[in-house]
């Protein structure tokens, strides 16, 4: 059978081949997952594209969200007899992500895409522009390991681009910040540098802000569904509803996702630090070191505030990322103290019950 493209094309290279051949598993092949739907998966193998589902010890295992695959992961699959199908054993390590807090109350890491080069961040300029929402964004990409890109879509519809430009590139410093209109292809030219053969690039946004325009755009093919926008409010309708890889015609590798309607961000302090660096340098010189910049004497950030320095509602945004991402560590540190305590009642009743005896 002849491919019209190899796994190299899909991005395997040296680094994970090496990860590969270290399993030394006969009977087990690389594959890479470029469609997720449920549990079903579609793969790229080596012999083309199949179907796959992970094997129930992988699905049982993978308490955490991030343990499960995602678009983008690397897997180690073996093939099923008979038909173009195959079973999810491994997923190899990731050397970037996109995840959040999956939508609900358990604490668990939800991966949107996996080994990213870059992450397209796509903000409309429209009714919809948010700039604390693209900070959320940025929170997400640096936490993840991918280098971020910010792309203000449906420039030509909006008289005062310029200045909310300026408003971007003041809360994303040293970020690439570019100016698109999707729908009439202007500026597509700008992507070029990062639309490089076998590197992956996601895009993520809101629903409305031009993400399947883009990529079809990209494409030059009407592949991913479009939505209509209301005026009123620019809101769209969520069209995309899974995610998928594609390769685009220059060779680059390209994620869509689905518009997050939650985005609570799975990050640390120091993803937090990098979105908000003018912000944690100033902290970093209070008078207590577990200043909550509200009432303490010496507090340098809200002398920040007071002189100019910081912007008010940038600080606001920052504290509200802080409370949140705290309250995540401690769910976390609940739900693991939680599964130990478990674990060892579970242990307690195997050996004295009499049927959890061995005979």
């Amino acid at each position: 059978m002849t491919l019209e493209h190899t796994l190299e094309d899909w991005g395997y290279g040296p680094e994970r081949k090496q990860q590969f051949d270290d399993l030394n598993q006969d009977g087990w092949m690389p594959a890479r997952v470029v469609r997720a739907a449920g549990r079903e998966f579609h793969i790229r193998t080596t012999e083309g594209e199949w179907l796959a589902e992970p094997s129930g010890a992988l699905w049982r295992d993978a308490t955490e969200g991030g343990a499960r695959p995602a678009v983008g992961d690397w897997v180690a699959v073996e093939p099923r007899p008979g038909n173009d199908r195959a079973r999810i054993h491994l997923v190899l390590p990731r050397r970037s992500k996109i995840s959040r807090r999956a939508p609900g109350h358990d604490v668990v890491e939800q991966v949107i895409a996996a080994n990213l080069d870059t992450v397209l961040i796509v903000s409309a300029l429209d009714h919809d522009f948010n700039l604390r929402r693209i900070e959320r964004y940025l929170a997400v990409v640096w936490n993840g390991g991918a280098t971020p890109v910010l792309l203000l879509n449906k420039a030509d519809v909006c008289d005062e681009a310029d200045q909310r430009q300026l408003e971007v590139e003041a809360i994303a410093p040293g970020v690439p910040v570019h100016r698109t209109s999707a729908k009439h292809g202007d500026g597509m030219e700008l992507l070029e540098p990062y639309l490089l053969p076998a590197k992956t690039v996601a895009v993520v946004g809101s629903s409305g802000v031009g993400k399947s325009t883009l990529i079809n755009r990209l494409l030059g093919e009407a592949k991913f569904k479009t939505g209509e926008i209301r005026e009123f409010d620019s809101k769209g309708r969520h069209t995309t509803t899974h995610r998928e890889l594609v390769r685009l015609p220059g060779g680059a590798l390209f994620i869509d996702t689905p518009g997050m309607r939650e985005l609570a961000p799975w990050a640390d302090e120091d993803a937090l630090n990098d979105v908000f660096t003018e912000v944690a340098e100033l902290a970093a010189t209070c008078k207590f070191n577990d200043c909550t910049h509200a009432h303490e004497p010496g507090c340098a950030v809200r002398s920040g505030i007071e002189s100019g320095e910081l912007d008010a509602a940038r600080v606001e945004s920052y504290q509200k990322l802080q409370k949140e991402l705290s309250h995540l560590a401690k769910d976390e540190r609940t739900k693991r103290a939680e599964g130990k305590k478990f674990g060892r009642f579970y242990k307690h009743v195997i050996k004295t019950h009499p049927k959890g005896r061995k005979r």
